[in-house]
């Protein structure tokens, strides 16, 4: 079984159902090398600072963002941890909203939820709940260093989270000069609409997934295994499960704890900083002392220059 991302807590009102974080997706990409045709060996490509041409080391290079052109503010990477909520692998509902109201646009990645062990009973209601209701649960989750956006749902036997793309991150169709007048205007007949409607319902079907394939991709492969035959070797890594202590497993009292969240309206102790706001304002403080003891670096950063932030390391494919 592959590895979690992390265990945690799923947590909405008072109830804390520990889970596992799984990937919800396969990469199937084939990856190529770039090789020197002369030798057959492979194209490396280096970290070069722009000025000298001189290769720079990892332990030196720093994240930077450019605010104009060739001037640079350095970031330490703190800014980046505490940009982020500290509700670390809890997956905190924060409101629950009709599943058919967000619009295909905005999923992005989908995870799997896996119940940790004697967790099955709060699991199996959240997600009996959802599919009763029709109702997704909008939540905050950090994964790795980075907060995202994410709607839990149910699929079957599992509650599946899928990360969200912000408003502003998603294309307004009405930028676009659109065919927005009626069918009249555009001298289609009723006939025509009929006709279309009868050669959609001759060819409707349910979706099967397993019936589609990346034809490319078998294509391409077919074509690699002709020239070259290989082996791989995997080792995996089971990572022992540890259950939070604020965990609701399947001995707890689910209707008390239902009946108070429901009474008090509160939420997990968790989602004081979900919102990210109480964060800040307690860490804001802490991020102007360490601009106050780095000024050199901080100065030597932003002082404007003709130069291109170094590259980071790509890999040919």
């Amino acid at each position: 079984m592959a590895r979690p991302i992390w265990t945690g807590t799923l947590s909405f009102g008072l109830l804390n159902v520990p889970i596992r974080l799984m990937s919800g997706e396969r990469r199937n990409d084939l990856h190529f090398r770039m090789l020197d045709q002369r030798s057959n060996t492979p194209v490396r490509y280096e970290r070069v600072n722009a000025d000298t041409g001189e290769e720079v080391p990892w332990k030196d290079i720093v994240k930077a963002f450019e605010y104009q052109k060739g001037n640079y503010v350095v970031l330490e990477e703190d800014d980046i941890r505490n940009a982020a909520s500290d509700a670390h692998e809890t997956v905190e509902i924060d409101t629950f909203v009709d599943a058919a109201e967000i619009a295909p646009a905005y999923y992005e990645k989908p995870y799997v939820l896996l119940p940790a062990k004697k967790a099955e009973k709060g699991y199996v209601l959240l997600r009996e709940t959802l599919k009763k209701t029709g109702k997704a649960g909008i939540a905050r989750v950090v994964i790795r260093t980075k907060e995202y956006l994410a709607a839990v749902m149910p699929q079957g036997d599992a509650l599946v989270l899928n990360l969200l793309r912000y408003k502003s991150e998603v294309v307004d169709v009405d930028d676009f000069e659109l065919p927005g007048k009626s069918t009249a205007d555009y001298r289609i007949t009723s006939r025509e609409i009929e006709m279309a409607t009868d050669l959609v319902e001759s060819m409707s079907g349910k979706w099967k997934p397993e019936d589609y394939r990346d034809e490319f991709r078998e294509k391409l492969r077919s074509a690699i295994e002709k020239r070259l035959k290989s082996k791989g070797v995997t080792a995996r890594v089971e990572d022992e499960e540890r259950t939070p202590e604020n965990a609701t497993t399947n001995v707890v009292d689910f209707m008390a704890l239902l009946k108070k969240s429901i009474g008090a309206k509160t939420r997990t102790p968790a989602a004081k900083s979900a919102s990210g706001r109480k964060v800040a304002a307690k860490k804001a403080p802490a991020k102007k002392a360490a601009a106050k003891k780095t000024p050199a670096k901080k100065a030597a950063a932003t002082k404007t220059a003709s130069r291109k932030a170094p590259a980071g390391r790509r890999k040919a494919g």
